[in-house]
This record gives structure tokens, sequence and C-alpha cells, in this order.
């Protein structure tokens, strides 16, 4: 009816290409050290492969997953994130046991780290406990204090083999 307003139709909307750079909360981390293998994941302008614990978050227990964790809050117990990145940034506060693909260190971890390709500990970074990986970085100003097993690739394959020999050889 004539006294009804119409609603102007919607702009059109403007696609943009997507970033280069990596989202917001990740860059606010920092510049990232030079060698880093990290592997921003392609995704959809609504999707998000990457799981926030924010500051105010605690967390206690075992927590695993299929996706790259940004911890920014506090985590009390193991994470087991196998496949994906663990960031711990400059206000996380994790005291766990961590194994994934990678992991970087921003804020403080105590506890072992464990990844299958690099471990980094930045400037900002408070690192106690053992760590366990094919590469590692800790950059200058960084604080560390454990042991270091650098994994080489026939090392792994043969601890590999030796556990598949334990596993199948236990049931008798």
């Amino acid at each position: 009816m004539w006294w009804e307003k119409k609603q102007p139709p919607a702009p059109p909307r403007v696609r943009t290409p997507w970033p280069a750079s990596p989202s917001p909360k990740i860059a606010d981390l920092g510049e990232p050290m030079t060698d880093t293998i990290r592997r921003e994941t392609v995704a959809g302008p609504n999707q998000q492969n990457e799981t926030f614990l924010g500051r105010s978050m605690v967390f206690h227990g075992e927590l695993s997953g299929g996706e790259d964790l940004l911890i920014e809050g506090q985590v009390d117990g193991a994470l087991n994130l196998q496949d994906h990145c663990v960031t711990v940034g400059p206000n996380g506060r994790v005291k766990a046991n961590i194994n994934a693909r990678q992991v970087i260190t921003q804020g403080s971890v105590t506890g072992n780290i464990s990844a299958r390709d690099k471990i980094e500990i930045r400037r900002t970074g408070r690192v106690v406990g053992d760590l366990r990986a094919a590469a590692v970085a800790i950059e200058e100003g960084a604080y560390f204090k454990g042991s270091i097993e650098i994994l080489r690739e026939e090392s792994q394959a043969s601890s590999r083999v030796h556990s598949t020999a334990e596993t199948s050889g236990s049931g008798a």
C-alpha cells in the first residue's frame, strides 16, 4: 500500500580477493620468523580451519581435534593435534604436553612439546620442558629450559617399525 515504506534494493555484493595475509588475529601475533613452515589453510570467507581459545577461557583436560589451534587463554592437561598447528599466543599460558604437526610459542608453555615438523619459540615465548621435532627455532630473547631432540627421517621410520613390532608381537 502507499503508506508502507518500500525498502531500497540491497547494493550488489562486491567480491574481494581472499587476502594474502593471515587473519587479523594471527597477524597480531607479530612478524613470523623467516623460515617458518606454517601452512595457511585455504578456506572460503565464511570458513576458518582454526579454533581460537580466548584470553578469558580456561580449559582443563585432554584436547584433540582436526584443525589448527590458537591459544590466548589457559590450558591445563594435554593437547593432541597430530596433523595441525598449535600456536600459543603472547597471552597464552599452557601447562600441558603438546603433540602436533607444528608448534609456535609466543606465550608460556610448561610441558614437553613434540612436533612432526617444527617447533618455534618466539622472542616473547617461555618454554620449560623437552622439545622433540624435526626442526627447532628459538628466537633471540626467548626463554627455554629443557632438552632438545632433533628427529631425523631414518630415526622416525625406525621408531615406527619398532613400535609396530612391539604391538604386533604382544598378542600371545
